[in-house]
Parts: structure tokens; C-alpha cells; sequence
């Protein structure tokens, strides 16, 4: 780290690819890379998982999908998440792929097909237990029945069908039992309904680890690129490093009060190194009085609360200069606490910690290698 950079998070592409070089083998090559949310936050990583296997690429919104597009990605691209009033045309323009739910949702897109003189590419979305998005079961048949009407007028087209799982990381909860057996009956319903997808997926990550969601084509996976594991089965490559660097050193005698409210006092004469990152930067402030940063060779305690801008470290007897790098979290390798050391700290997921490190922080990607080493060797 050097130059006027204060803050950098690094993404370790390498790590990206031999991830996503494991699931294309744990998958038979079945790989849908999922990318949204700025692909957990990993920055610009499409032509690199593409690259090391996947297949087809899954993003939540349109405007997600015309950005892959337009790094010039031309594999499947699936976008499942969007409003009635979405500009459904311009997707369907660049043959995007569209998860479909509702009947109103897929009215929607049929016109938005039909207005351009193009054939809109749907799957259809079926809710196996999330009460979340997708149809519900009961509504499953109307949906199925509509999409046929529409495909006989040449307005779409059913080229999948997907399901999510709720408990796929606990693989002896008898919840998936309940939700493959609706993710099956609502297969066999599309098939008397005349449609003939041709992908089936409902594993995303843990299920894919954990085996729950086996027996379809397609796996969608997201978390697992990048490192994190909700099923804590694997071993994969966590693919960040956040650092920074000292802004200002003191040293403070013993009942010396750190931060907001004196939450921490000092128990005796020490040094404390103010690091230039917070909670708007998306350091989680629950982490107060828990978490710890590599710096000079050691992991150090922060203490006091969490402010916006800035974290206090306590660096014991040992004096550091100003300009001194400190690791936040990274592959833990070299000691330093990782995201899954900081997502305990905060009592959250992973998932949230990489995701919400803000734009203040430089992203700095490292030169990809080859899609090798994969299953997970740090």
C-alpha cells in the first residue's frame, strides 16, 4: 500500500476465479455466477468468473444486467427481481433473461416483447417456502397456465424454472424436504401446462455445498465465489483485503476515556493509533468493543466506540508512526482477522460485511492468474 491512499479494499480476482473454477467443477459446469449487489461488492468481476467457468451470469435488476452487457459479456444473464413498471424492453433487447412471479409481472413483459417485435425469455419463479418473491403455490397453476398463452403468441418464452431454498445451510432441517417436494410439483405443473423449460435450478450456494438442492441443472451461486460459505461445510478463497493506514498516533496515561460516552478507559499507560475508516465507510458499529485490525505485525484491539470516520486502536506498549498500514480483514493467512471474524464480531453474515464497504474506500483489483488452486487453499 503506498502513494496517497488512505483507505483500499483489494480484491483478490485470483481467489474470485479458482472459487468459481471449484463450483464449475462441483457442478458439472452447471455455473450461474451471481453478481449482484456490485458482486457482493467485489467491484467488476463478470469476464473474470466467466473466464474460470461459469456459464451464465444472475443479477438482480435490469440495470445490473444492461451494465454485464455492456462490459461485453455475451453469456445468459438473468435478472429476477424488478418492478411491474421496469423498462422490461430494454432488457429484453439485449436478451436478458427475466424471473417471473406474477401474472401482472408477466403481462408486463409480454407487452414490452410484443412492442419491440422480440420473444421475452422468462423463468418462471415459483415461492417453495421464502414468502418472499415468486408465485405462490397455489397460484402456481394460473401462472403456468398464462405463460402458455402467452407463448402460443409468440410474446415469450418459459425457458426455466427456479425456486429458492430457506434452510439449505442446516441440511438436516426437514423444511427442504417440504420445499423440493414443491419444487417438484411445481415442475410436473409446468409440464402439463405444455411448457418445456430447459433449466431447472434451486440451489444457490449452501445448497450446492450441502447436496439439498441437487438433482437440477443449474446452480446458482453467489457467496461461494468470493469466499464465504453459509453452510461451513468448505474451504473456499475469501477474495478482500481491507487496509489502511494510521492518521494519528498519542500516547495516554491509565483512565484515559476513548470515543463517545468513555465506553472504553484505558487500565494503564498505553498507545492508540486512530485509523481513518468507520461506520460510514460499512464497518459495522455492533462490533464496538470487539473487533481487531492487524497492525504492526499484531492483531490490535479498537477500542472505544465505533464513529463514523474513524476507529481507535490500542497498540500496547509499542509506538507506531503515522502512515503505518493496518490490515481491517482479509484471507487471514498472515494472522490478520478475516470478514467471517468480523461478521461474528458483529453478530451478522458475512454477506453483509463485504457488501457494505462504502465508496470512500479505493477498490484496487489484483492482476487475475489462472483459474487454478480451486477448492480453497488460502
Amino acid at each position: 500500500m503506498s502513494g496517497p491512499v488512505v483507505s483500499e479494499l483489494l480484491v483478490h480476482d485470483d481467489a474470485v476465479r479458482a472459487n468459481t473454477a471449484f463450483f464449475a467443477d462441483r457442478t458439472g459446469g452447471h455455473l450461474m455466477a451471481v453478481l449482484k449487489a456490485d458482486a457482493f461488492g467485489h467491484g467488476d468481476v463478470a469476464r473474470s468468473v466467466v473466464e474460470a467457468g461459469a456459464r451464465s451470469i444472475g443479477v438482480t435488476s435490469i440495470a445490473e444486467a444492461l451494465a454485464v452487457r455492456a462490459d461485453g459479456i455475451d453469456v445468459p444473464v438473468l435478472s429476477w427481481l424488478n418492478p411491474v413498471d421496469a423498462d422490461f424492453a430494454a432488457a429484453v433487447g439485449a436478451d436478458v433473461d427475466l424471473a417471473v412471479g406474477d401474472p401482472a409481472l408477466l403481462a408486463a413483459v409480454a407487452r414490452a416483447a410484443r412492442s419491440i417485435g422480440r420473444r421475452a425469455r422468462v423463468h418462471l419463479h415459483v415461492d417453495v417456502g421464502m414468502a418472499r418473491d415468486g408465485c405462490p403455490p397455489d397460484d402456481w397453476a394460473a401462472l403456468c397456465a398464462l405463460a402458455r398463452e402467452f407463448e402460443g403468441v409468440g410474446d415469450v418464452r418459459v425457458v426455466g424454472v427456479m425456486g429458492h431454498l430457506s434452510s439449505a445451510d442446516r441440511p438436516g432441517d426437514p423444511q427442504n424436504t417440504r420445499e423440493r417436494l414443491v419444487f417438484a410439483a411445481a415442475l410436473r405443473t409446468a409440464r402439463r401446462r405444455a411448457l418445456t423449460p430447459a433449466v431447472a435450478h434451486l440451489a444457490a450456494t449452501a445448497g450446492t455445498l450441502t447436496g439439498v438442492g441437487s438433482g437440477y441443472g443449474l446452480h446458482r451461486i453467489g457467496a461461494g465465489l468470493f469466499g464465504i460459505d453459509p453452510s461451513g461445510t468448505t474451504t473456499l478463497r475469501p477474495a478482500l483485503t481491507l487496509r489502511t493506514r494510521v492518521v494519528a498516533a498519542r500516547r495516554v496515561r491509565a483512565g484515559t476515556g476513548v470515543g463517545y460516552g468513555h465506553a472504553f478507559r484505558t487500565t494503564r499507560t498505553t498507545n492508540l493509533a486512530l485509523l481513518p475508516l468507520g461506520y460510514g465507510d460499512g464497518l459495522p458499529r455492533a462490533a464496538s468493543g470487539r473487533a481487531e485490525v492487524q497492525l504492526a505485525g499484531r492483531r490490535r484491539p479498537v477500542v472505544g466506540r465505533f464513529s463514523m470516520d474513524m476507529l481507535v486502536v490500542d497498540t500496547g506498549d509499542d509506538a507506531v508512526a503515522d502512515g503505518s498500514v493496518a490490515t481491517v480483514f482479509g484471507p487471514g493467512q498472515d494472522g490478520e482477522p478475516t470478514v467471517a471474524d468480523w461478521a461474528g464480531w458483529a453478530s451478522t453474515i458475512p454477506h453483509e460485511i463485504v457488501t457494505t464497504i462504502g465508496s470512500r474506500v479505493a477498490r484496487v483489483h489484483r492482476t487475475a492468474g489462472p483459474a487454478t488452486d480451486a477448492g480453497g487453499t488460502p
